[in-house]
């Protein structure tokens, strides 16, 4: 058959193995290639919507990718440049065979103005085509069994995933409506001491020092049994569920859901958390959880308890997610690799590598809390250090900022420093590294902004 007949003989053609043919729409290609030879103008309009590979009949393929090529060389498009262009690009079947076709489409064309909605169209077919691909390929590698089920999982998910990365296009920002919005930042920045560019802590202190998470970023807290992480990370969530209004995904592989939530009352209802543990509560301790309860329960945070789930299965679950702001990981060395390894320095810097590409493909920050080795409790210095960090300097190199915490009074006991917990900066590639002290509190197993908690300087 020519290359150049009519669009509708080529109608019949089928997906083979569903016996259905693939959507597409040919009086819209024929359209959006005829709105352009009516006014080459318009090409810049559609320029973002569409591209070659979106054209199912390779006829029009081959009219666009001339049509591209004479835009991007800033050349007239016409029937002579564009007859001219596909014969050095090698078309397929007889010169007088295409120019009698894009006459036709030429005189067929409607209004040159609708290019947009006739673009959209021819997109968007060619989006169903991609995800019946992907399907195929997907039932096909299910049924020979093509590797483990959870690999197959994962591999099938970034199919689909990747079709919607594709499927976001974005257009040019004017830098009129540009500088409205950074100047609204800025303004917030300046009158809002805890507001921050990045995803916010929640702790004025910390955030000064970081400018806030930033998306895409692995930020490590690192501490040694005992110091708080889990609940650090906790409170770090609430915050930023709170204040930013985005879901924060939690996946604990040491504690419970039930005793996540019980840290979470404890710290926000002022309740003690042990007498959460032992159910010996008061009328005002009932009162102090109604309050709490009724706040977290407008917090947008889900909590996941999986026993020793890989990056694969996170990343399956997180991809689901709408309006994520935020993952939280407790903790790195509870984690498994894809592949099994009696190496588990390399098993773990597998598992740091392939956070820090989730947080990218994410685009949120991503904390994941670590235990710390015994290297601390042989120092006269108990204060932890990037080399303490266990089984992996590899987490050091991708994490994006390193943090750990300690706490004196754990080891000393000193009354000066009680109530006080240092959160070390260890590492930042953001900007500097510097110690900062936030506020601890036991009882609630909670830490807060001690700015909040300090009087007012004299005046």
């Amino acid at each position: 058959m020519d290359a150049f007949t009519t669009a509708d003989s080529r109608r019949g053609e089928t997906d083979l193995s569903l016996q259905r043919k693939l959507p597409y729409s040919a009086e819209a290609e024929q359209s959006v290639l005829g709105c352009i030879l009516i006014a080459p103008e318009k090409f810049s309009d559609i320029a973002g919507i569409v591209n070659s590979e979106d054209f199912y009949l390779q006829e029009h393929q081959q009219i666009f990718r001339a049509m591209q090529q004479l835009f991007l060389e800033s050349r007239d498009i016409d029937l002579v440049t564009l007859i001219d262009e596909m014969v050095k690009q090698g078309i397929s079947g007889s010169q007088e065979e295409a120019k009698n076709y894009i006459r036709l489409i030429a005189e067929n064309t409607p209004a040159a103005s609708n290019i947009k909605d006739y673009a959209k169209i021819v997109h968007d077919k060619s989006v169903l085509r991609r995800l019946i691909n992907a399907a195929e390929a997907i039932a096909e590698a299910a049924y020979t069994e093509q590797g483990a089920a959870s690999d197959l999982l994962d591999w099938a998910e970034q199919q689909i995933f990747d079709i919607a990365q594709k499927n976001e296009t974005r257009d040019f920002v004017h830098i009129k409506d540009a500088l409205v919005s950074v100047y609204d930042q800025l303004h917030l920045l300046a009158t809002d001491k805890e507001a921050t560019q990045g995803v916010p802590t929640g702790f004025s202190e910390l955030d000064n020092v970081l400018v806030g998470m930033g998306k895409s970023d692995l930020v490590l807290i690192g501490a040694r049994p005992g110091m708080g992480k889990t609940s650090f990370a906790l409170n770090i969530a609430v915050n930023v569920a709170k204040r930013i209004k985005k879901t924060v995904a939690v996946f604990s592989l040491e504690m419970s859901v039930q005793q996540l939530v019980l840290r979470m009352l404890s710290s926000e209802g002022l309740v003690d958390s042990h007498t959460l543990r032992t159910g010996e509560l008061q009328a005002e301790d009932w009162n102090k959880l109604a309050a709490a309860s009724a706040g977290l329960s407008e917090c947008d945070i889900l909590l996941d308890d999986t026993t020793g789930i890989k990056v694969t299965g996170m990343k399956a679950k997180l991809r689901r997610i709408k309006n994520l702001g935020l993952v939280i990981i407790d903790y790195l060395q509870l984690m498994q690799g894809e592949h099994h390894t009696e190496n588990r320095v390399v098993e773990i810097g597998d598992i740091s590598r392939s956070l820090k590409i989730m947080a990218k493909e994410l685009n949120v920050p991503v904390i994941v809390c670590a235990q710390l080795s015994r290297g601390p409790e042989s120092r006269t210095d108990k204060r932890p250090m990037l080399s303490d960090l266990r089984d992996s300097g590899a987490i050091e190199q991708d994490a994006d900022t390193v943090m750990f915490l300690y706490r004196d009074e754990y080891y000393a006991k000193d009354p000066e420093k009680a109530n006080t917990a240092e959160c070390i900066i260890a590492k930042n590639r953001h900007g500097e590294t510097k110690t900062v002290e936030i506020g601890w509190d036991g009882q609630y197993t909670r830490f807060f902004t001690r700015e909040r908690f300090l009087p007012e300087p004299p005046v």
